[in-house]
């Protein structure tokens, strides 16, 4: 007996047959394809957008991307994570000329003659450059959202000090290196007009674009250039709320989970950070970079009020969410927590961050296992920029060699800057 199910009127017959088999072909078509997807992270299930609210279609992800890097704000990790984004996406980085070394000639003004003619055109962009609007505008798409990341001027101006004490005049010229001593009389030590000066005073100000020197007397001066900053930059992240930061990321640019997962990056160690303890310390470091920290207390507040739009038991969530997925990452390729070692007990050299000075320890990461057949994935999440730029470089070398337009070489007659870390050479 055939099925009632089955027991069609004559004319409908063929037209529910025909419906049948497509509906069949569609849903083996859209398992096949769930299948691949998820095959790319077989230990993470590839998880849509965790959001509160139900989304009845899902947005393409947005990858064009210019992110402002500046210095000593876990910027390093951002980069990471924009340079693995790219990478799955298949999207074009923009990276620097080799008379740059691995960053846009900086702290010149950034110049799209500092871009190495086989990333062109790009798509994302994420290596330290001082900010030009004029320049990146006509470098990228126009549907390209500009982002940024500030940090609490006292803990940056420390991480400053300790790190570039070799390089900036003004800090090297302190008896016993001592930014106490600095601090007491900035004026003895600093010089405006000198090499890497911009290490020393209002860094956050000059890496947006800013002028450093101007005197935070002038009550006009700042309003005028956040402002600035508001009309170009969709988001300011603020390194103290890390994971806040990139839930804010994601929702901005579509972007799942898989994109926002990291591990920290370019940490000095514990032995070679400077302990401020001092309220007066602390005090003379806003004072001193007035400029900054009247920048990072705006976009401090702007950052909790786009927060707040947010549910807090939805913004709990998703932070909660991150962090479980950043540790099974880390039980992944690291079979356990990732353990913080010294650039010289890293076994892999790929794997071993560039160190600033013999005074300061710059930690990093190894793989178990690490070598030639270690998850291609954990090793791009744990390498350090200029190795992972440089290895970005060649890739797209490789790709786009035989496209690439006849270039005028950059002029070496006071155009550009000597690299700004003469142990980092280009490869």
């Amino acid at each position: 007996m055939a099925c009632p199910c089955l027991n069609f009127p004559s004319g409908l017959k063929g037209m529910s047959r025909k419906k049948t088999l497509l509906l069949f072909l569609l849903a083996f078509s859209t398992g096949t394809l769930v299948l691949r997807q998820s095959a790319h992270f077989s230990w993470f299930p590839k998880s849509p957008p965790f959001s509160c609210a139900p989304w009845v279609s899902l947005p393409p992800k947005h990858t064009a991307v210019a992110f402002l890097k500046t210095h000593k704000t876990a910027s390093t990790t951002v980069q990471n994570l924009l340079f693995r984004f790219a990478e799955r996406h298949n999207v074009t980085v923009a990276l620097p000329h080799h008379a740059c070394d691995h960053q846009f000639c900086y702290p010149h003004n950034f110049s799209a003659r500092f871009v190495h003619p086989y990333t062109l055109p790009p798509r994302l962009i994420a290596s330290h450059l001082r900010f030009n609007r004029e320049e990146l505008r006509h470098l990228m798409p126009n549907d390209t959202v500009y982002i940024t990341i500030l940090r609490e001027p006292v803990a940056m101006f420390e991480s400053l000090f300790s790190y570039y004490n070799q390089y900036c005049p003004a800090f090297r010229r302190v008896p016993n290196g001592s930014m106490e001593t600095f601090l007491d009389n900035p004026s003895q030590y600093y010089r405006s007009h000198e090499k890497y000066a911009m290490y020393a005073h209002n860094t956050l100000v000059y890496d947006l674009g800013g002028d450093p020197e101007h005197s935070p007397e002038d009550s006009a001066y700042l309003p005028k250039f956040i402002r600035q900053i508001e009309g170009i930059f969709s988001l300011v992240m603020l390194a103290e709320y890390f994971d806040e930061s990139l839930v804010l990321l994601r929702h901005l640019l579509a972007w799942d989970l898989e994109d926002i997962l990291y591990v920290k990056l370019n940490m000095r160690s514990l032995e070679s950070k400077l302990n401020i303890t001092s309220a007066r310390v602390a005090a003379q470091i806003r004072a001193w970079n007035a400029l900054d920290a009247g920048l990072y207390d705006h976009f401090n507040a702007t950052f909790w009020r786009k927060l707040s739009k947010m549910d807090h038991g939805c913004l709990q969530k998703e932070v909660r969410a991150l962090h479980q997925a950043c540790e099974r990452l880390a039980r992944h390729c690291f079979r356990g927590q990732p353990q913080l070692r010294p650039a010289m007990q890293i076994k892999n050299k790929d794997l071993r961050p560039w160190q600033p000075s013999a005074k300061v320890d710059i930690v990093g990461y190894d793989l178990p296992g690490s070598g030639p057949h270690s998850d291609e994935q954990c090793l791009k999440l744990v390498m350090p920029e200029v190795q992972y730029s440089r290895y970005l470089l060649r890739k797209q070398s490789l790709k786009n060699r035989r496209w690439a337009v006849p270039h005028r070489p950059l002029s070496p007659r006071g155009l550009l800057p000597p690299p700004p870390h003469p142990a980092v050479k280009a490869s």
